[in-house]
């Protein structure tokens, strides 16, 4: 992967990220599949954008049986 393709797929997952946090902040707590089903990326990109908000401690993350919710901080 070249340096281009690199820093244009950081900002799309950057952006996604943004679109999640919008989208916890309007709707409240949701499932990852919920998640998933309501953001307008592939599923790996909203995988990798909640992997960079946990990582930035903007989000929560609860493990309720076999779901997992993800909510702001």
């Amino acid at each position: 992967m070249g340096t281009l393709e690199a820093v244009s797929s950081i900002q799309r997952i950057g952006e996604t990220a943004g679109q999640l946090w919008n989208l916890l902040e309007l709707e409240g707590p949701m499932k990852i599949t919920q998640l998933v089903k309501q953001a307008d990326a592939p599923r790996d990109m909203v995988m990798q954008a909640i992997g960079w908000l946990a990582r930035e401690e903007k989000i929560s993350i609860e493990e309720k049986s076999r779901t997992r919710i993800v909510s702001l901080r």
